[in-house]
């Protein structure tokens, strides 16, 4: 079991009582602790099967405009109250600057909320690992699938204080279940591989053991016999699973940091239309047992939902309290950047997109991180599948796409196939051309 809230408060209140007699001004204090287990099976053997418990302290100290901040695993009080005072002595001799402070008292988070994070139950190793036999059975069932890279199941429960020195202490549990499988398929000598995963705040969320290993299978067969192809500008078409990095990238390029520094393509685009008007794009960190839910940000700033592009207009970045001081402007309580953040549903299928079009490339999978968010330049190597004729032909392999996301942005469409399955959510995306590079 996790540790309670009164033994993490306990620590929490000692850390700031110390450090205020040691001369600081200020304090916030983070007290957690994380319970794992994992359990790893491959072919039809058990493979690893690991359980950490963590229990650490981030301590944060402020004289004036100073601040520096130190973390350990050593709870012990003497050992804490000597890195509490290593800690003021640090700060002691940091430069000062400017835009260093605490939140304002009054974004903190006042409310305890209801977001449905914490799963009570707990899953047997022996049954993790009847989940991952089952999962990888169903995946063999196919004579194609010849070999396993592995099938996982993780068990993660976590409990946290937040207190600070303005009178704020708060904390929540929450809980993590993953489950994957990773098969390689094989035809006339070539392999291939590919994976299926689920990840739930509840372990019955999950999806089921057969689920993932047909997924898995499939996904693996699906890429067998890919041909090259010659250089060309094509509609690009990227599947879900997949599509969410570009909302990543744009994530990175609105980050107060960046915006701050001056290194990002969006620099000057706040209240600018980058995107055709119909998209929409928010972030939400009060979603009922979202992967990205939370009740406050990691400085204890109250959780809520922002409107980030409205009718193709940029109208929000996120802000932590220190670049909002930079940039004269407020947090929006995104210390730790975004929460569960989506595009706005389209509003045609998949299946009509592909349909629509002679030739496109439906993309399944990006090798490496392509996105250079000073330029917006974007260049990644991919895998995929030929659309010909309305219809998804052959696989294809070994191209890289290109083009540049400001271009990109005016120039999407998005499917009607939006999931809440990750913290970060898109449904399929099509970019109308870009360029392809192959043999």
């Amino acid at each position: 079991m996790v540790k309670d809230k009164i033994f993490l408060e306990k620590i929490s209140q000692f850390c700031l009582d110390k450090a205020k007699k040691f001369g600081a001004t200020n304090c916030e204090v983070i007290v957690s602790n994380s319970i794992s287990e994992s359990v790893s099976f491959r072919n039809k053997k058990l493979d690893h099967s690991e359980r950490s418990d963590n229990l650490s302290i981030g301590l944060t100290t402020y004289i004036g405009k100073k601040r520096s901040n130190v973390s350990s695993s050593n709870t012990k009080e003497e050992e804490v109250t000597t890195l509490i005072e290593r800690c003021v002595e640090m700060t002691k001799i940091t430069p000062e600057d400017p835009h260093v402070s605490m939140p304002d008292k009054n974004y903190l988070a006042k409310e305890d909320l209801a977001l449905n994070l914490f799963d009570e139950k707990h899953i047997t190793t022996e049954n993790k690992i009847d989940f991952l036999k089952e999962m990888e059975e169903e995946a063999f069932k196919n004579d194609k699938i010849t070999n396993s890279n592995g099938c996982s199941f993780s068990e993660t429960k976590s409990n946290f204080v937040l207190a600070n020195s303005l009178g704020f202490s708060k904390g929540y549990k929450s809980s993590m279940f993953s489950a994957g499988c990773a098969v390689v398929a094989e035809s006339k000598g070539l392999m291939e591989t590919d994976y299926e995963y689920s990840t739930k705040r509840f372990s019955t969320k999950l999806l089921s053991s057969k689920k993932i290993g047909l997924s898995a299978a499939n996904r693996a067969i699906r890429r067998l016999d890919a041909k090259k192809i010659n250089s060309a500008k094509l509609p690009v078409l990227f599947d879900k699973r997949i599509s969410r990095s570009l909302l990543s990238s744009f994530a990175s390029a609105i980050s107060g940091s960046a915006f701050s520094r001056g290194t990002t393509f969006l620099k000057n685009k706040l209240n600018e239309r980058i995107f055709s008007d119909d998209i929409y794009i928010y972030d939400d960190p009060l979603i009922e047992s979202g992967l990205g839910s939370q009740h406050f940000d990691s400085e204890g700033v109250a959780s809520n939902k922002i409107e980030l592009v409205k009718k193709g207009e940029l109208k929000n970045i996120f802000l932590d309290t220190y670049h909002a001081n930079i940039l004269k402007m407020q947090t929006n309580g995104r210390s730790g950047g975004s929460t569960n953040l989506f595009f706005e549903n389209g509003k045609i299928s998949l299946e009509n997109i592909i349909a629509d079009h002679k030739r496109a490339l439906y993309i399944t999978d990006l090798i490496g991180r392509g996105s250079d968010i000073i330029t917006g330049d974007y260049s990644v190597g991919a895998s995929g599948i030929m659309i010909e004729n309305g219809e998804l032909r052959y696989a294809v392999n070994e191209i890289t796409i290109a083009g540049n996301l400001m271009q990109m942005y005016k120039n999407m469409t998005l499917a009607d196939d939006l999931e809440f399955i990750y913290s970060t959510n898109s449904p399929s995306i099509l970019i109308n051309e870009m360029t392809i590079a192959g043999k």
